[in-house]
């Protein structure tokens, strides 16, 4: 007989799957995996929590009446799956590439995404929102949120579910538990206690419970609905879930079919209270390499699908998050009030390394960048020197605290931002855009961005030595320049930059690592006849006036380069030459910045071109303050 065709190729979307039966779902899942794992070996992306939830994914569409029931997923990384099955299968090797498909869900890319995601923990509180949206256009459509633990250690998940039991009836929470599981499955016995407490025959048990207990005095009713809840949770767990207003379920193992399709049935029949479901999934489930890699292959370039060796090619500098972690630990062995502190991104941010040779002063918070930043205010309050090292994109979530905990009190925080700039693959929500304007806003807050890996060490030096006030330096994704570092930093003087290169009639002030596309920029405009000078800021708080006030004085035009957004480093130099009557003798002045839109994902080299923030881009820049034709400009301007 010919093999018959697979059952992914008859999947257009998720209501071909409503008809199939459990073996057929079974055999859905394993092709699904399949697709999952010969995709990503051509893409790269987030891979190993998106095998972890592939039954359950296939479980949820099957159950849920999507589009029109709501299914949101936090963060995003595991919905690779999720994107095959609802009508993407024909995009998905595009995925994180220009033009193609985004890594997370996205609101402008499919109507099975209701709510984009890429950062934790927004999931519960978008889900309330689309409840609270549903009961007053009087629906009676289901809503879903899908996290994983890992975003349970965020704040914001809590204060969703204090809210959830006040705002709604029927909500559906799946607690993918795939890390270190809160209570293991049992067995067969788990699936059966909870197919028991959420079907149709417990629910009427409970009902019929619940309008007998109303006779009785309010003591005794209140007495009863504890008896039920404890006794329950003494069997399932999830008391913890019960005292917040959830109807707790589980755990399941969230990849058995038989089990996960009744028990989301049940679940989608509860509608006098929210429902949160424990399912417990294994991170990289499927494939052998990701099964067994310490991070069970969390993210990944291309690989070789039968070893899965990574396509990785050899640095030719050093990744400035690996610079960062090397200069701290210099540091750290000569200072021990050094402390490092990160919101679960040990190895994104360098901090594994340092956590090796310091465990007992390295301390990794969870996804909560609230409490990180408060808990190094306290430490430097009590005299220690913490590092608190935080994504740019995930700074934003402090923000708050920085500006109330650390600004106010003019604490000595030191706040090492990693992926400022453009980030390519990752898009938007994780592009470092907004930070010099956020911190550079703060009265008393110093602010570094260094040009190379070797500057990078003298802003860890400089962060150091300063224990009188707030500072921050940022730094790119990526590898440095090739420079050499030096074996012992020395600090920087505060607020000073310099001359890289001298020149007469275009002044370039760079601030941060689009130093060399400015270098390049300089011999592209010389080679046009226009003389000119490359300074590197080094700090955009304080500004270096009394070098400002030079080239304003020295040339006929300034171009500020910064890889941040409008109302930064730009914005500063112009208050500082207005202030200083500097704009009116007649000074040509441009502020390259990033475009007032957030970019979609891109190589991030086509990201910075498209930015204008290339030597090309820096060029038009430097033509137009100069008046000049970019196209017949060959020769044109003052000479040297």
């Amino acid at each position: 007989m010919p093999p018959s065709t697979p059952l992914l190729d008859k999947v257009a979307s998720p209501a071909d799957t409503r008809g199939f039966n459990a073996s057929e779902l079974r055999q859905l899942a394993d092709e699904l995996r399949a697709e999952m794992i010969d995709v990503v070996s051509q893409t790269g992306g987030h891979f190993g929590a998106g095998l972890g939830v592939v039954e359950l994914t296939v479980a949820l569409h099957h159950v849920y009446q999507t589009p029109d029931d709501i299914l949101i997923w936090d963060v995003g990384h595991q919905a690779y799956p999720h994107k095959i099955l609802t009508g993407r299968r024909d995009r998905i090797r595009t995925l994180r590439q220009g033009g193609g498909l985004s890594g997370f869900t996205k609101r402008s890319e499919s109507e099975y995404d209701p709510f984009g995601a890429a950062h934790a923990a927004t999931s519960i509180s978008a889900a309330l929102g689309f409840c609270a949206a549903r009961d007053a256009h009087g629906k009676d459509n289901r809503v879903v949120a899908v996290i994983g633990d890992g975003s349970m250690s965020a704040g914001m998940a809590y204060e969703a579910m204090n809210n959830a039991c006040e705002t709604t009836g029927q909500l559906t929470v799946i607690l993918n538990d795939n890390d270190m599981s809160i209570a293991p499955p049992v067995g067969g016995m788990s699936a059966y206690m909870a197919r028991l407490v959420s079907g149709g025959g417990y629910q009427s048990l409970r009902h019929l419970g619940k309008s007998m207990a109303r006779v009785l005095p309010k003591a005794l009713q209140e007495a009863a609905r504890k008896a039920e809840e404890y006794a329950r949770g003494m069997v399932t767990g999830g008391t913890f879930f019960e005292e917040m207003g959830f109807y707790y379920v589980g755990p399941i193992d969230g990849h058995d079919m038989d089990a996960l399709v009744p028990i989301l049935k049940n679940a989608r029949e509860i509608t006098d209270r929210p429902v949160l479901v424990h399912v417990v999934t294994q991170k990289g489930k499927g494939y052998a390499p990701a099964e067994s890699a310490d991070d069970k292959l969390h993210a990944v370039v291309k690989f070789d699908v039968v070893t899965g060796q990574q396509a990785k090619s050899a640095p030719v500098a050093p990744q400035y998050t690996k610079v960062f972690a090397q200069e701290l630990i210099k540091h750290a062995e000569r200072d021990p009030k050094i402390i490092a502190i990160n919101a679960a991104m040990p190895s994104g941010t360098g901090l594994d390394l340092f956590g090796k040779r310091f465990p007992e002063r390295t301390f990794d918070v969870g996804i909560a960048e609230q409490h990180a930043v408060t808990f190094a205010a306290g430490l430097a309050a009590d005299g220690m020197k913490p590092f608190c090292a935080i994504y740019s994109t995930f700074l934003q979530r402090g923000y708050d605290q920085v500006v109330h905990d650390v600004a106010i009190q003019r604490l000595p925080v030191r706040f090492a931002m990693d992926r400022a700039g453009l980030v390519g693959a990752d898009g938007p929500t994780h592009a470092g855009s907004f930070d010099i304007g956020f911190m550079g806003a703060l009265p008393g807050m110093i602010l570094m961005a260094p040009s190379d890996e070797a500057e990078l060490a003298h802003a860890v030096a400089t962060a150091v030595a300063i224990d009188d006030r707030p500072s921050a330096f940022r730094y790119p994704r990526g590898e440095g320049v090739g420079v050499a570092i030096p074996d012992f930093a020395a600090p920087l003087e505060i607020g000073k930059g310099r001359i890289v290169r001298e020149g007469t009639t275009v002044a370039i002030l760079s601030l941060g690592t689009r130093l060399a596309e400015s270098l390049k920029a300089a011999d592209l405009l010389g080679a046009r006849g226009f003389s000119t000078t490359v300074a590197d800021a080094r700090f955009a708080k304080p500004l270096d006036i009394e070098l400002l006030l030079r080239l304003a004085r020295e040339h006929e035009a300034l171009i500020t380069v910064e890889e941040g957004s409008m109302g930064g480093f730009g914005a500063f130099v112009l208050q500082a030459l207005a202030e200083h009557g500097a704009l009116d003798r007649g000074l040509k002045v441009r502020t390259l910045v990033l475009p007032d839109i957030f970019q979609d994902h891109d190589k991030p080299e086509i990201m910075y071109a498209q930015a204008g923030l290339d030597a090309e881009g820096i060029v038009r820049g430097a033509l137009n303050a100069m008046g000049v034709d970019n196209v017949s400009a060959a020769g044109a301007g003052r000479r040297a």
